[in-house]
């Protein structure tokens, strides 16, 4: 049986964190999928539309990385999709707390789902969606965080 990941997230945007996360978990699943949420408490700096377009430009090498959009619980969407396992990166111990309670809601909302944690490469750990958006947004240089062009 194939093994597939769910990479779940709202990437407003994708960061060069995000991309080593996708390609370190290459060596432990057969298949990603990296799935653009909905959040309804955030409100979207970039486009989905747009972030789908750049993210599988990234992948367009790789026959098997998927990249979606998605608006149902993360729970729901990898149970549709065969999905068994959820792919998340940690920074740090804050990251950690955050996504383990949304790892137990998953687990009991799709019991089959495992959720595995990659801890994220050290030269990737201090780059954040929000402060790459923070930056952009006064016109700073964010290209070396993020591996598209704007």
């Amino acid at each position: 049986m194939k093994k597939i990941a769910l990479f779940p997230g709202s990437f407003d945007p994708f960061t060069k964190g995000h991309e080593d996360i996708v390609l370190r978990a290459l060596n432990i699943f057969d298949e990603i999928v990296i799935a653009i949420g909905y959040n309804s408490q955030k409100k979207r700096y970039f486009e989905t539309d747009f972030m789908l377009e750049k993210i599988s430009s990234c992948f367009a090498n790789y026959g098997n990385i998927k990249v979606d959009k998605y608006t149902e619980l993360t729970a729901i969407y990898a149970h549709n999709h065969n999905a068994k396992y959820l792919l998340r990166g940690l920074r740090n111990t804050t990251d950690f707390e955050y996504e383990n309670t949304i790892a137990m809601v998953n687990k009991d909302l799709y019991n089959g789902l495992e959720t595995v944690f990659l801890i994220t490469s050290p030269k990737f750990a201090f780059i954040s969606s929000t402060i790459i958006r923070e930056v952009h947004s006064y016109g700073g240089d964010v290209s070396r965080y993020i591996p598209y062009q704007l």
